[in-house]
């Protein structure tokens, strides 16, 4: 199968699944530092300068073997790694899968087997370099972005390699990451996860107003703002003042059990007049019509689903249920 599967040299999105026959890590440089013009100039580089130019396009990987035991006197172990990788760079195919970390990324590519000689010590750029056959992505196949901080560390751990080549043990994980494709337990685990925020929605609905203004100052105090005026006071235009004492940001919440779009914006007038807040909070539980999200990043709407998250996230389910019970 081809491992592009139809990829075209402009890369439409969404681009085919790719059907790698293997995977390999390489570092573009020392420290990655050869990978930003790699990116530019859609290249594989790679370098032992010092190696024979011939044995490596004859492919005489016994004398490569012998040149690193008795030409740069390394151990055994070490020769027979160095000359594997010079070998998967010379032999990998087409169809081989190319994985790097930089950037906060994983990056992918395929290569066109052909290698072509660039010479130079090998510190700017590589000695050698393979064309890929599109450019470094660092999107999966949905345009998604492959943050290196949201992958496994299955996979993440082998940018710690401290040589240049290597197979990947994660190799189903990262064709799977690559192809957008969800693992089982991960698509169980999240339509549990929505019958779960269906159903805290339906225990909210169902909460006396104190207990809702309750709930809502415990999902605040847990997340770890602290109150400044008492629920349900006395001031005017809050229920609920709050401090992040990290930032010193100052917020204020207004509590609905019922609300309509008018009063959003009644309220969201009087936050965008008054200094004191940096923040403003409204949250209702059965909201009357659509409350849409302003476009304003200060001010933050919870209702329905989203409220329901934020009594998961802040471990309110269990006092929930016995709320209502």
């Amino acid at each position: 199968m081809d491992p592009l599967d139809g990829m075209a040299e402009t890369i439409p999105q969404p681009i085919s699944r790719i059907a790698p026959a293997a995977v390999r890590y390489i570092k573009l440089g020392p420290g990655g530092r050869w990978f930003a013009h790699c990116r530019e100039a859609n290249r594989l580089e790679f370098g032992y300068p010092d190696v024979a130019r011939e044995l490596m396009a004859e492919g005489d990987w016994e004398a490569v073997r012998g040149y690193f035991l008795n030409s740069r006197g390394v151990n055994p172990g070490k020769a027979r790694d160095f000359t594997r990788e010079i070998r998967e760079f010379h032999t990998a195919g087409a169809d081989c899968l190319w994985i790097t970390f930089a950037e906060g990324c994983l990056w992918w590519a395929f290569a066109a087997p052909e290698v072509h000689w660039l010479g130079g010590d090998g510190e700017a750029h590589g000695v050698m370099y393979r064309s890929t056959l599109s450019p470094w992505r660092n999107t999966d196949r949905t345009g998604r972005l492959l943050s290196q901080a949201a992958l496994s560390t299955r996979l993440t751990q082998v940018a710690g390699y401290r040589q240049t080549i290597c197979r990947v043990a994660a190799e189903a994980y990262v064709v799977r990451r690559i192809n957008a494709v969800e693992d089982p337990t991960v698509g169980r685990a999240l339509a549990l996860q929505q019958e779960l925020i269906t159903v805290a929605g339906a225990l909210i609905a169902e909460l006396h107003w104190a207990d809702f203004e309750l709930l809502v100052d415990l999902i605040f105090a847990r997340s770890g703002w602290r109150r400044l005026s008492a629920v349900g006071g006395t001031q005017k235009d809050i229920d609920l003042a709050l401090e992040q004492p990290s930032t010193g940001e100052r917020a204020f919440v207004q509590v609905k059990s019922r609300a309509t779009a008018a009063i959003l914006n009644d309220y969201i007038a009087r936050f965008q007049a008054d200094p004191t807040y940096q923040r403003m909070f409204f949250v209702c539980h059965s909201p009357q019509g659509n409350l849409p999200s302003p476009a304003d990043a200060a001010i933050h709407v919870w209702v329905g689903p989203r409220l329901a998250e934020m009594t998961l996230q802040a471990g309110l389910f269990d006092w929930l249920i016995e709320r209502v019970a």
